[in-house]
């Protein structure tokens, strides 16, 4: 009987997490980087003359900014591409480019347009580990401190540039 019990208690665990898990969204995903500076990382840079991307490199931008971490492989990457070009055009983008081939990332970029002020080559996933990337497409809005103030899991879609054009416009009148 005490058997039945330990089971029966168990099971009502199980179902109470699973059903917590279906309500939560899935966009929404706490980030401890929120409202703190850009993490350290340092990566080879691509298509740069320079050698290394880093943290120092999106400091340098005085203004708000975004970094979006992403890979040519990534189908919701593709997706959200043409929102990044619109983007682009008003503010800075730096990519952190996840375990990708440098020939792949190029051919996709010729093919969908280049709209990053500059892109790191994350060939390990470290510096998306640093950043507290769960998955791709992952894109972060920076103020003009470099710090993180609002993080968008998922490909960006259309329907989501009126909240991100927003959360940017807030940050710069702050």
């Amino acid at each position: 009987m005490n058997k039945f019990f330990f089971i029966l208690s168990f099971l009502f665990v199980i179902l109470y997490i699973f059903i917590n898990g279906l309500r939560n969204d899935p966009k929404i995903v706490p980030s401890a980087l929120l409202n703190k500076s850009v993490p350290e990382f340092k990566i080879q840079k691509i298509l740069s003359d320079s050698d290394t991307f880093s943290r120092n490199d999106i400091m340098k931008i005085q203004d708000v900014k975004l970094v979006n971490v992403f890979a040519s492989w990534c189908l919701p990457c593709r997706i959200e591409h043409p929102q990044l070009k619109k983007l682009s055009k008003n503010i800075p983008i730096f990519g952190i480019n996840k375990k990708d081939r440098k020939e792949d990332l190029k051919a996709w970029l010729s093919e969908l347009g280049n709209p990053f002020y500059a892109i790191g080559a994350d060939k390990d996933g470290n510096a998306s580990i640093q950043w507290g990337v769960y998955g791709i497409p992952e894109t972060f809005v920076l103020d003009k401190n470099s710090n993180i103030r609002y993080k968008h899991v998922g490909p960006i879609l259309e329907k989501d540039l009126e909240t991100i054009n927003s959360i940017i416009t807030s940050i710069k009148y702050e």
